[in-house]
């Protein structure tokens, strides 16, 4: 039977005898084992893998859905993105970083009817840096079946987080927010400091490849949700007219939305720390212990029998013969000592009574007095 059938088979009984067979190490108190004998402390020497490492990397960042946006009469206003992280990986599908994000966008907008007319387009600009707690699920190792053995070098990445930012924006136009004395006016500028009030969350994906046991170069996209309707430039949200003092603007008032959203799309690269050969994100146990079984199954055993013959052809090899002289033709035991059922000295070969005792001088007879 197949050696893969047989662990299917046992998994049952091993599930309903755990009680059963439940070993408590006195060495290690706190620790139980189903019948294990391999029971030690996890500790740093114990690990085979590394878990942690640093990332850098940077691309473009659009302001995608916001009153002021980057995508704009058909032409892409590029801004760029940059961020760095240290990651530490939990397990072989999920992880944390802690990542520094900055970069700037450009976006532009134009108001409707009159007011439109005489600003034109409006041109704003966003500076922002953010800070941000990821999660990383590793969908590779999560979705990959067991019975794939083809080469580990790439995985598919998904990331969900929250973090606090900061910006500064501004917003030029052809009629209230542009310089000018005469009536005095001045760009629209905006200053937001970090604060819980800055609050944002992002997500996205990611397509890693395994270059070596140090390095990892990754494509990156993230969406990232601000929270806020001023963080496109547009100005403070307010009433349906505008004061240039107050800062309150009808660019805010383009779209519904309450929070100007960013795009970014990014190339990486990951420097995985630690002396192992591999690192825990590109581990998939699962298929590691369905690998070994199936070498296991397939492994074929050659059984040596009688590797030191039977010189006395007793029938029992010499590896575990304890009588390697056996007379020819004498029934001999399982460790090829020949018989004497009357234990009389006398092998039952050259014993002519054989269930009565009796002396070597008389063939194993017992003598008349």
């Amino acid at each position: 039977m197949k050696l893969g059938l047989l662990i299917l088979a046992a998994l049952p009984i091993a599930t309903y005898a755990q009680d059963s067979i439940a070993v408590h190490s006195t060495e290690y108190p706190n620790t139980f084992s189903s019948g294990s004998a391999n029971v030690q402390p996890f500790t740093n020497s114990a690990r085979k893998f590394n878990d942690w490492s640093i990332s850098i990397g940077g691309g473009a960042a659009f302001m995608a859905h916001a009153d002021l946006v980057s995508f704009y009469d058909k032409k892409v206003n590029w801004g760029y993105n940059a961020y760095a992280s240290i990651d530490k990986q939990i397990t072989h599908t999920f992880g944390l970083s802690l990542a520094y994000q900055r970069g700037e966008t450009n976006q532009r907008a134009q108001l409707g009817g009159v007011p439109g007319q005489l600003a034109g387009i409006a041109e704003a600009n966003t500076k922002y840096n953010q800070l941000v707690l990821l999660g990383d699920i590793n969908f590779s190792n999560l979705l990959r079946r067991v019975d794939n053995h083809s080469p580990y070098r790439w995985a598919f990445h998904g990331y969900g987080g929250v973090g606090l930012m900061s910006y500064k924006t501004s917003l030029h136009d052809n009629n209230e927010f542009r310089w000018s004395t005469n009536p005095p006016r001045i760009p629209l500028f905006i200053n937001q400091d970090f604060d819980f009030s800055s609050t944002f969350f992002q997500f996205g994906f990611g397509l890693k490849y395994n270059v070596s046991k140090l390095i990892d170069i990754e494509a990156r996209t993230m969406y990232i949700m601000s929270g806020d309707d001023e963080f496109d430039g547009g100005g403070w949200a307010g009433p349906a007219d505008y004061d240039v003092t107050s800062k309150v603007s009808k660019y805010n008032m383009i779209k519904s939305s309450r929070s100007d959203n960013m795009w970014t799309v990014n190339l990486g690269l990951s420097f995985k720390l630690g002396k192992h050969d591999t690192h825990l994100a590109w581990h998939d146990p699962l298929q590691e212990a369905y690998y070994r079984a199936q070498v296991l199954d397939e492994k074929s055993t050659d059984l040596v029998v009688c590797e030191k013959g039977d010189n006395d052809n007793d029938g029992v090899c010499d590896d575990w013969d304890r009588e390697l002289n056996t007379p020819a033709g004498a029934r001999v035991d399982g460790a090829g000592v020949a018989l004497d059922m009357d234990l009389d000295g006398v092998i039952d070969l050259y014993d002519k009574c054989v269930t009565v005792p009796g002396p070597v001088e008389n063939n194993g007879c017992p003598t008349n007095k």
